[in-house]
């Protein structure tokens, strides 16, 4: 049976991004209340401002402090008086490898990505329990499968947060709150822009990133039948698998792949330069926004 959108409350955090973005307006045009919450305050209200008529709120700020989670809660608690479905999806990544960066930048990237997601949820579940059908849907990655040598604290949190959520979901299931992840590939989106010209992955790069469109369409596939996991290309759930019947595999096959990574990364530059996003600095790349 189709997901029923009309007045249910949606929580979407990094709501001014790539994914989130996307996901609040799509569900904004189906009936919902969308609170996108972002750190960019200009960006989380101009999202707003464009989703038209409908309750809609944008919340700025950083999750990373406690208080102002506590503080996002509160005011939905004030505004709606309950979540209907509350979206984890604020995340970041960063290209610095793990033998030259801070403790602190290690820190900051695990808070954000698996840290702050969980302490949202926990602090939301009295408002979950206020809706008559709750749900929690959070932005996992395939990178919380798959190693990712250059990103490891992407790939440590993500690994934890997929841990996480299978868990709870378990735990609250017989409470009446249906928990599941959305595991995308790599997608077109501004993080992923940003990455693409620091030199991220190269094997995420093996074919062409997927549109944001085709996450969209897993989440609500994921709010029409929900399950544990989904995968917005199918074709990744049997690569996931096989990989989980031969784990130790994985750091002899992965690397047989980067040559195909390297040139599709390549492609993928070529084709933010066409449209603008990148362009050639020396031998380097750079996003153009950054001028």
């Amino acid at each position: 049976m189709a997901y029923d959108f009309k007045d249910r409350v949606i929580v979407i955090t990094g709501g001014a991004g790539g994914i989130g973005s996307h996901l609040a307006r799509e569900f904004a045009t189906k009936g919902a209340s969308i609170v996108a919450v972002d750190l960019n305050k200009s960006r989380v209200e101009d999202l707003i401002s464009s989703l038209g008529l409908g309750s809609h709120t944008a919340i700025a700020g950083d999750l990373t402090d406690r208080q102002f989670t506590k503080n996002v809660v509160a005011l939905i608690n004030q505004t709606y008086g309950r979540i209907d479905v509350l979206i984890p999806n604020a995340a970041i990544t960063t290209t610095d490898r793990f033998d030259v960066r801070s403790v602190e930048s290690i820190e900051r990237e695990l808070d954000i990505n698996l840290v702050s997601p969980l302490v949202l949820i926990r602090e939301a579940i009295p408002l979950l329990q206020n809706s008559s059908d709750p749900r929690v849907i959070a932005t996992v990655s395939l990178g919380g499968i798959f190693p990712l040598g250059e990103t490891p604290m992407y790939t440590a949190s993500k690994f934890g947060l997929r841990g996480a959520i299978l868990s709870i979901g378990m735990d609250l299931a017989d409470k009446g709150i249906t928990i599941g992840a959305v595991m995308p590939s790599a997608t077109d989106t501004p993080m992923l822009h940003r990455e693409a010209v620091e030199g991220g992955n190269s094997l995420q790069f093996m074919d062409p990133p997927q549109k944001t469109a085709a996450v969209v369409k897993c989440f609500i596939k994921m709010l029409d039948k929900p399950k544990f996991e989904r995968y917005p290309k199918v074709s990744e759930s049997w690569l996931v698998r096989g990989a989980m019947l031969a784990p130790n595999a994985l750091p002899k096959l992965m690397p047989l792949f980067r040559g195909r990574g390297e040139r599709g990364h390549l492609k993928f530059l070529k084709d933010l330069e066409k449209r603008g996003i990148a362009r050639r600095n020396g031998d380097n790349w750079v996003l153009t926004e950054d001028d």
